[in-house]
Parts: structure tokens; C-alpha cells; sequence
């Protein structure tokens, strides 16, 4: 159950940074999911680096969409990048 839960929770925060980060995102409704679980790894991991979290604690929510930003900024330019050098 936990899973599913994740898979909830990172849906809504993917489709919070996508509504925030300015652009169209071409992407679907499972990669969105993937970004914000993917966002919130990235915001766990910095937050641990920098030391607002401790091991092995996630991060919060607003961390989570700040990170799934970030990872949606940066898949943004990668598909970008492909798209003119193809």
C-alpha cells in the first residue's frame, strides 16, 4: 500500500511543477507520477547534503515540488537538445 501511496503523492506533486514551471510539457500522466517521485528523491538527497534533513528522512512536500521542478527543468533541456541535434 505504501507504493501506491508514493505513486499518489508523487503524481500530484508532478502535476504541481508542471502547473508551476512555466512552458508546455509534453509528457504523460505516468512520467508525471515518475517526475515527482523522482523530485522528491532529489529534494531528499540535496536536503541531506546540505543538512535539512537527517538520514533517512524524507523530504516535505514543498521539497518535493521544488525538487520535481528541477527534474522536469532539467528532462526539459535533454528533450529539447534531442529534438534539434535529431
Amino acid at each position: 500500500m505504501q507504493y501506491v501511496w508514493m505513486a499518489l503523492v508523487g503524481f500530484v506533486v508532478g502535476l504541481i511543477a508542471r502547473a508551476i514551471l512555466p512552458g508546455t510539457q509534453s509528457i504523460g500522466l505516468i512520467l508525471t507520477a515518475v517526475l515527482g517521485i523522482a523530485g522528491s528523491f532529489v529534494a531528499g538527497f540535496i536536503g541531506q547534503a546540505v543538512g535539512w534533513y537527517h538520514a533517512g528522512q524524507g523530504a516535505g512536500f514543498i521539497g518535493s515540488v521544488v525538487g520535481a521542478m528541477l527534474v522536469l527543468f532539467v528532462y526539459s533541456k535533454v528533450m529539447a537538445g534531442k529534438g534539434e541535434g535529431g
